[in-house]
């Protein structure tokens, strides 16, 4: 996410608790992923862990998204 969407994540994160909720998940799916990126090799399972934990990731920027498509559009 660009700097404008974290601006305004950060603006409306208090006052929605699924953003918040969401944003919360994202970066701790984010910190998960960078220590098996540390990692110099995975394991069968962990590589299916890490695929698991990109496409939730994945699955909750998309969510992300929609929801801050609706505030942009209230600063239009």
């Amino acid at each position: 996410m660009d700097a404008k969407d974290t601006q305004i994540i950060m603006v409306h994160i208090e006052k929605n608790g699924e953003l918040k909720s969401l944003w919360d998940e994202h970066l701790d799916f984010e910190r998960q992923l960078e220590k098996m990126d540390r990692k110099p090799f995975l394991s069968p399972e962990e590589k299916v862990e890490r695929k698991r934990l990109q496409l939730a990731k994945l699955a909750g920027k998309t969510r992300i998204e929609t929801i801050l498509a609706d505030y942009r559009g209230d600063q239009n």
